[in-house]
């Protein structure tokens, strides 16, 4: 019966790719907190989203983690250490190295913290050839979960989205049903009983061609991979001027949510 959760991250857990009605994101934190709250008296579950988009791992620690401990929850989940990894020349053992010393500050105080690994990128044009930095990565994500007794979201595990309708148009962010499907899978980590199954089969669609392939591609490298490439060559970030979505009421996410349904 967890009363307090407060989500630590990056794009992934501020909800990047699942819109709300008011230009702000929802996401799987969002909904995952809700199937939490629904289990709870009305009025007496406290809920925070600390993430922020194109954060990387020592921004994640420095603004969102000592926040987090302030607020010492039932729940942390946290996920941070991807946009290290995307950068050229990062050594993901030293990122995981940072990685386990912000846990250990989060557990001191939080009664369970919940760790997420990387996306499996087989599917993902660019993000593949980082496969195995991500893995490397993941495998001392669970290394480090051990010791400290931490639950694992295990997204690499997660087959349902491979699906390429589990994404937004950028490729990069989850859609609205694949932060849906990783919620349920949160749910599931900690022994929830949840009202769908996360890899739930998805309909059949009809086969592309060759050709819609290929003009799909363009058109993303058009409108997302060259402005991406633009920002890292700039020095800029997605979330430079982006502000945490903070506490939260389950009974307004529940509106958000059913108002873009």
């Amino acid at each position: 019966m967890i009363g307090s959760y407060v989500a630590v991250g990056d794009s992934f857990t501020e909800g990047v790719g699942d819109p709300g009605p008011d230009g702000s994101f929802v996401g799987w934190a969002d909904r995952f907190a809700v199937l939490l709250a629904d289990r709870r008296p009305e009025g007496d579950f406290r809920y925070t989203n600390l993430a922020v988009r194109g954060k990387l791992l020592d921004q994640i620690v420095a603004d969102q983690v000592p926040r987090a401990v302030d607020l010492a929850p039932d729940l942390v989940s946290f996920c941070a250490g991807g946009n290290d990894l995307i950068r050229p020349g990062t050594d993901p053992d030293e990122v995981a190295e940072r990685f386990e010393r912000a846990l250990a500050q989060l557990t001191a105080v939080s009664g369970t913290v919940m760790v997420t690994t990387g996306f499996d990128t087989r599917g993902v044009p660019v993000l593949k050839h980082l496969r195995g930095k991500i893995a490397t990565y993941n495998g001392h994500v669970r290394a480090i979960a051990d010791r400290y007794g931490c639950p694992v979201l295990d997204l690499w595990s997660l087959r349902s989205v491979q699906d390429r309708r589990a994404w937004d148009a950028d490729r990069l962010h989850l859609s609205p049903e694949g932060h849906t499907r990783v919620a349920l899978r949160a749910g599931q980590v900690l022994g929830l009983d949840v009202p769908a199954d996360p890899e739930q089969a998805w309909p059949a669609l009809p086969p592309r061609g060759a050709l819609d392939v290929r003009r799909d591609n363009v058109a993303w490298a058009r409108e997302f991979l060259v402005p991406w490439i633009g920002r890292r060559l700039r020095g800029e970030s997605s979330g430079d001027h982006v502000t945490a979505k903070g506490a939260l009421s389950p009974d307004d996410i529940r509106m958000r949510i059913a108002s873009v349904a």
